[in-house]
């Protein structure tokens, strides 16, 4: 298959190699395949994978919490990038957060992820100012 379809929790092995061989996207311990399968659970239908020849090359997770839409975890494989693979994830995100009647989607995006900050600015991603994101281990 090729082209873009709903994420499933089976391809949490490709997920993870490709998030890892990402430059700027930090994996953490709450991308467990039991987190991202919880996940994917909670959000079903928001996420998304791109896949050329049974190989996943594009990730886009999406969810929200009833008023916000959230993505994380928008990756393209760097030799598949500039053929609006990510535009596709992310359109297909707004669209369903749309069909859901969330009219605001968010976006983490570290600051120092060259690629990631340019691909958001580069499709009119607002970035943001004047508050700060600060984060607690729950254990």
């Amino acid at each position: 298959m090729t082209g873009l379809r709903e994420m499933h929790i089976e391809d949490y092995d490709q997920m993870i190699a490709l998030w890892r061989s990402i430059e700027g996207l930090s994996v953490s311990n709450a991308d467990s395949r039991t987190n991202i399968e919880k996940y994917l659970a909670r959000n079903e239908g928001f996420s998304f994978v791109y896949e050329i020849e049974g190989r996943i090359v594009g990730t886009i997770l999406c969810g929200h919490d009833g008023r916000r839409g959230f993505i994380y975890h928008t990756a393209v494989s760097p030799q598949y990038r500039k053929q609006s693979i990510g535009q596709q994830m992310v359109d297909r995100c707004l669209h369903q957060l749309s069909e859901e009647g969330i009219d605001k989607c968010h976006i983490f995006v570290i600051d120092d992820n060259e690629v990631g900050n340019q691909f958001w600015t580069r499709n009119n991603w607002e970035k943001r100012s004047g508050f700060s994101v600060y984060s607690k281990d729950t254990h």
